[in-house]
């Protein structure tokens, strides 16, 4: 899934969720997760941790 499409799910402005994704801490933890900071698309595991974190209904 696209960092965009969970953004606009989130209905959080652009630049407060690329502060959520920049935040050291769960930068770390996306990273642990396979997923590198540049990506445009986040794996499962990546989508799953934003969804709970983040508290996206899909």
């Amino acid at each position: 899934m696209y960092k965009s499409e969970l953004q606009r799910a989130s209905g959080a402005s652009v630049d407060d969720f690329k502060k959520f994704l920049r935040n050291p801490v769960h930068r770390a933890a996306l990273e642990a997760l396979g997923n590198k900071p540049t990506a445009h698309k986040l794996n499962p595991k990546g989508v799953l941790y934003v969804v709970e974190n983040y508290n996206i209904d899909i």
